[in-house]
């Protein structure tokens, strides 16, 4: 294995593995946006309680992000990766033998728990094994794993939860967890001692404590602007399924489908958008992405105005080809300017703004449909409120010449 470690290829060994993770991940995560459906009619829930469910994840995963970030920073990814993946497998199982509202809740926090440690030792593990210069490439991929989750989760659920059921799925999708975190064991490894930095010198970076990356205006801009876009990205992936087929007619086969075309698209452009990161310069991908956010804003109202289900999913897919190069400018900005010493620490606070804005969304959508008597209306202004915060957040943040000419100590400052 040392010598695998030592060739060149070893950083896509690397990242092959933390994307069949997070394809594992998005789609424990995915699935219950869909299996809601039959949950809410078999234990009696009202909108409010499916929202409440929905956010439970989010609530244990983001207080997760930066205890885990932290910890991959101090005991290296892979340990923490493998105990994540491990214990949210677990939780997934126990999602299947839920009986009632509070012990789904308190199941889905739990798996929210595990899950939450995964994502910035994720991080942490590409900014040890891959350059600057392709590190936003290596995270979109890794990101895209939730596209496609996005177009294998409403076709194989639709079916599955049909054929099986609810409880059945969850205890399929667990043990395939158990059997990637085997997996991972033997495979995924983490060199002893780091490599060259991205510059060509060597040595270790200089340390900065949580109180110093908490100090960076750069990281709160991207929290709250992650945040905002997160919340149109969740808002729209656990309450679509819902609104199509109560609002729009559909079954659940023809929700599934329909709704995957976004999902495949985003695949593409989710790819595209790592690859031509990493070659616009700095600032001008800061601009990009706030205009794209006012476009998102605009989508999301003719979405809500969409006469046809055509026009619906057209639109939707839009948003979320814009809002998918938004979301991978904001997470793999920190991976290229933050010291690798605390990288894993400082993506772990960036995206526990992205998993609040998880947490808070669809219970907010669900009390706004249920105060609404069951229209979407108010839920869709408040998705158009967090598109135009996040276009805003990002356009008066303040601009860096260069993430790649930059020492360590000015990377933590700059913005």
């Amino acid at each position: 294995m040392s010598k695998i470690m030592q060739s060149k290829h070893f950083k896509y060994i690397v990242l092959v593995l933390l994307f069949l993770g997070w394809c594992l991940g998005n789609l424990d995560r995915f699935v219950i946006n869909y299996a809601i459906v039959g949950i809410t009619q078999d234990l009696g829930l009202s909108a409010s309680a499916q929202g409440v469910i929905l956010s439970s994840f989010f609530l244990g995963y983001a207080i997760m992000q930066i205890p885990g970030g932290a910890l991959a920073d101090r005991f290296g990814y892979r340990k923490v990766i493998l105990v994540s993946l491990f214990s949210w497998s677990v939780f997934t199982i126990l999602t299947g033998s839920a009986w009632s509202l509070f012990s789904l809740i308190f199941v889905r926090f739990l798996f929210g728990i595990g899950e939450g440690s995964f994502f910035p030792s994720g991080s942490k593990a590409i900014a040890t094994n891959f350059p600057v210069n392709q590190r936003s490439g290596a995270m979109s991929i890794m990101l895209a794993s939730g596209a496609i989750m996005g177009v294998v989760t409403p076709i194989v659920t639709g079916h599955a939860l049909v054929s099986i059921g609810w409880r059945n799925l969850f205890y399929i999708i667990g043990a395939v967890g158990i059997f990637i975190t085997a997996l991972m064991f033997f495979l995924l490894k983490e060199p002893a001692v780091k490599s060259k930095l991205a510059d060509g010198t060597s040595g270790q970076q200089p340390k900065m404590s949580l109180k110093a990356v908490l100090k960076t205006p750069m990281i709160w801009n991207l929290f709250i602007s992650y945040f905002s876009i997160y919340a149109v990205n969740w808002g729209l992936q656990s309450w679509m399924p819902t609104y199509m087929v109560n609002v729009r007619g559909l079954d659940m086969t023809q929700m599934g489908v329909l709704a995957a075309i976004p999902a495949l698209v985003s695949i593409f452009t989710m790819l595209l958008s790592g690859y031509v990161l990493d070659r616009i310069p700095a600032g001008k991908d800061r601009i990009i992405a706030s205009v794209f956010g006012v476009l998102v804003a605009v989508f999301l109202y003719l979405m809500s105005h969409s006469g046809t289900i055509t026009t619906f999913i057209t639109y939707m897919t839009i948003v979320t080809v814009m809002a998918g190069f938004i979301s991978t400018l904001i997470i793999s900005k920190s991976l290229k300017t933050m010291p690798e010493s605390v990288v894993a620490t400082a993506n772990g606070f960036i995206n526990t703004g992205a998993q609040l804005a998880g947490f808070l969304t669809p219970m907010l959508i669900g009390f706004l449909v249920q105060a609404s008597g069951g229209s979407y209306a108010t839920a869709f202004i408040m998705l158009i409120c967090f598109a135009l915060i996040c276009s805003i957040t990002l356009m008066f943040s303040r601009r860096v010449n260069s993430d790649q000419d930059t020492t360590p100590e000015v990377q933590a400052t700059a913005v």
